[in-house]
């Protein structure tokens, strides 16, 4: 409602407000007196606008969350609609998982980086593979030249798997493994791992990232076309379900979706529409949503503005919740709870004064902290030129633990809620991610946006005209295009993978070949191709295919064989 406003001033200019009936209309009488006064001053000359170029209001009140239930739509953490967070104590109970993003070289050099960090105080592993990995190539494939161990470890068969976690016992640490389209066979590597230290399925705890449909919105690196990506991870849902209840099959990732230039309403959107798209996959091949929804999870990224961050991934929570229960109808509460990880922006890193990336990464990882995140890795300052160093990696991991134990963040639960701008930034968000679920639907699904190039031309838009803005220096970038330093110099130590690692592992793998029980191999080879054209649930054939110490690349090969590739559409 309006307020009444007389129309005569006070002697300063002041507009006199009559006396409102309701609290309501006199706080939005006193709003508007305020905005009266604050049109009349000079402004800083910038753009009042988020990271994602999203209009911010000078003032945030009551009148901003006229449309907001306290009860329904915030409450109390660990109940619907999990606004404030998917536990009831958060981290009053049990800090976030704390993992560094690792991996480099050979699985030997990388077991070392492991044993190094978790004697620093970090509580899970993650592990990053090199191309030629994620690709599904051997380390001695001619597409894998100079790309052995260069971006990552270098995976290449269950014995590299073995070397990778030496040592670590699989039953007490938490690993999160970031590939997605030889997913699969990394979740069979890991398990037969597990197996030969003892360890069952069931007492896994970690994540596979597969998120099959972000890489073709996104990072780009899919094997096979979409459909037979997606019910290969449905397979994957179905048996972990039955017997790897602690893992999670798949981590929905906006992370990359952010990393390729989408505002955070986009990397919202576009992460959520993959889940349920997922869900819809899942049901559509006869599970039960209750089955496989509770080991469903999410990986977001943290940028640079720290309230449209923190709104993100509360907005995230409730639509995902509303969503699980009114649209698909699960029943179990564990169904209904958005379960992520964070990592800090890798695109905010700058080549420039690279030391200012540890304040960025501060500021991140705090807003994830501040919106509820279940594990975080914190990138490190020398990311922009090489993988970390252990110095910066240490720095890094530093990073969290000041914010644990210094800052005083974990001890409230959800300290933002009730925010009026943050409240008001939740809404808003969940209001412009529905309006494109609504868009997506019209096209016909997220699967035929991706064939349509729907989601690559609102990602090159979005990167295009945030670049825009930091080249006319309507957005301040610090020591990129404002408080640049003449003749500055790097001084800080590169890690520099020798060309060594590369030529070892193509002799390990050629050597693995030649002595493996060759019968055993075929057998198993021969099974998993008559699954694939059976349409069986792929992971047990997967499995011993990995057990006859088939390499990475040869079950990849049979797969292509079968399944065929698949090329994106021209989007320019």
């Amino acid at each position: 409602m309006t307020p009444t406003v007389r129309k005569d001033r006070r002697d300063d200019g002041r507009p006199i407000v009559q006396e409102a009936s309701t609290r309501e209309e006199r706080m939005a009488a006193r709003v508007a007196a305020w905005r009266d006064r604050w049109d009349r001053q000079s402004k800083r000359d910038i753009d009042f606008t988020s990271t994602s170029s999203m209009e911010v209001a000078p003032i945030y009140t009551p009148v901003d969350l006229a449309d907001n239930d306290p009860v329904d739509d915030i409450g109390v953490p660990g109940e619907y609609p999990y606004t404030r967070g998917v536990y009831d104590s958060m981290y009053r109970t049990r800090l976030w998982t704390m993992r560094q993003f690792a991996g480099f070289a050979t699985a030997e050099e990388t077991n070392e980086r492991y044993h190094f960090l978790l004697d620093h105080g970090q509580t899970g592993l993650s592990v990053a593979f090199d191309l030629p990995t994620l690709m599904g190539y051997d380390s001695d494939h001619p597409m894998s030249e100079g790309e052995v161990g260069v971006c990552g470890v270098a995976i290449d068969s269950l014995a590299d798997m073995e070397t990778l976690f030496r040592g670590i016992p699989l039953d007490q640490v938490s690993t999160s493994m970031t590939i997605n389209g030889p997913a699969i066979i990394f979740l069979a590597l890991y398990v037969a791992v597990a197996e030969e230290q003892g360890v069952s399925p069931d007492k896994l705890r970690g994540t596979l990232q597969t998120d099959i449909l972000k890489e073709y919105i996104a990072q780009k690196e899919w094997l096979f076309p979409p459909e037979p990506h997606l019910k290969i991870i449905v397979d994957m849902m179905a048996w972990c379900a039955d017997n790897a209840p602690k893992w999670h099959p798949i981590s929905i990732s906006g992370y990359h979706i952010r990393e390729a230039g989408s505002t955070a309403v986009q990397e919202l959107a576009f992460t959520l529409a993959d889940g349920f798209t997922y869900v819809e996959e899942g049901i559509r091949a006869g599970l039960d949503v209750d089955r496989f929804a509770p080991r469903l999870s999410f990986f977001w990224n943290a940028h640079n503005d720290f309230f449209e961050e923190v709104a993100k991934y509360r907005a995230a929570r409730r639509i995902w919740a509303r969503h699980m229960k009114e649209r698909y109808g699960a029943k179990e509460p564990r169904s209904l709870l958005m379960r992520f990880h964070t990592q800090t922006a890798g695109c905010s890193l700058t080549e420039q004064q690279p030391e200012n990336n540890i304040v960025r990464t501060a500021i991140q990882a705090l807003a994830g902290v501040m919106g509820g995140t279940q594990s975080l890795h914190t990138n490190s300052m020398d990311e922009t030129y090489a993988l970390p160093t252990e110095k910066a990696v240490k720095i890094a991991l530093r990073t969290q633990q000041v914010i644990a134990y210094e800052s005083g963040v974990a001890n409230v639960i959800d300290p933002l809620g009730g925010s009026y701008y943050v409240e008001a930034l939740t809404d808003r968000m969940e209001a412009e991610a529905e309006a494109y679920f609504r868009q997506i639907e019209g096209l016909g699904g997220v699967v035929a946006g991706i064939e349509e190039g729907f989601f690559q031309r609102e990602l090159a838009s979005a990167a295009s005209r945030y670049q825009e803005e930091i080249d006319a220096r309507r957005r301040v970038i610090v020591g990129v295009n404002e408080f640049i330093e003449q003749d500055e110099r790097l001084e800080i130590p590169i890690l520099r993978i020798d060309p060594r690692y590369e030529r070892e592992q193509c002799d390990r793998v050629r050597e693995l070949r030649a002595k493996r029980d060759d019968a055993k191999y075929q057998t198993a080879m021969v099974r998993l191709r008559q699954a694939i054209q059976e349409e069986q649930n792929l992971m047990q054939p997967v499995l011993d295919a990995v057990r006859s110490y088939a390499t990475v690349g040869e079950i990849v090969e049979l797969m292509r064989d079968e399944y065929g590739t698949w090329r994106e559409p021209s989007i320019f």
